[in-house]
């Protein structure tokens, strides 16, 4: 199992948006459920994604998508608008469910955990061990505070020196992973 969390400090947490863009950037998280569930022809069962959304009117809300349970999901951004919407409005889709929670809450119910970040040890050279849990910021980055209460519980890990769009962040670590599991 993998998980991945990824912080939006704008996300919004209503359903009252005229597109993901603009709704505090929930395109973001669309692209990076993408990448962190589903491959060609395929979703991943092994892997949980967690956005910690923190735009109005009701931050922090916890969006979880089990790809174990997930279904009825295409990969186009106008499905995820509408399952997103529907979440949002306090409906069900399956695999998806919506608490409130904020990342503190979340990092403590959590064990093995990696701070994505260009200065951290090299994701090539460490043992992730079993079940790690990937933590993420959004197109801003963690909030500093944030960040060093995720470390209390957790270390940095780093993909390179450049900063890369948290989806392809998520992208590339399914990569690696996939590769260790293939050897």
């Amino acid at each position: 199992m993998r998980e991945f969390i990824l912080y939006s400090r704008t996300g919004r947490t209503d359903p009252r948006f005229p597109n993901l863009r603009e709704g505090g950037r929930l395109d973001v998280v669309y692209q990076s459920i993408l990448m962190s569930l589903f491959r060609s022809h395929a979703i991943r069962r092994d892997v949980t994604f967690h956005a910690l959304l923190g735009g109005p009117p009701n931050p922090p809300l916890e969006l979880i998508v089990e790809g174990e349970k997930l279904r009825d999901a295409r990969t186009d951004e106008k499905t995820w608008e509408d399952i997103l919407r529907r979440v949002l409005s306090g409906r069900e889709h399956p695999g998806i469910t919506l608490r409130k929670n904020s990342l503190q809450h979340l990092v403590k119910e959590k064990t093995n955990i990696f701070v994505l970040e260009e200065s951290g040890e090299s994701i090539n050279t460490i043992d992730l061990g079993s079940d790690p849990v990937f933590v993420l910021g959004d197109q801003v980055g963690l909030p500093k505070k944030d960040e060093e209460f995720v470390l209390r519980y957790g270390k940095k890990v780093s993909i390179g020196e450049k900063a890369y769009l948290a989806s392809a962040c998520i992208c590339i670590i399914n990569y690696i992973l996939d590769r260790r599991e293939s050897f």
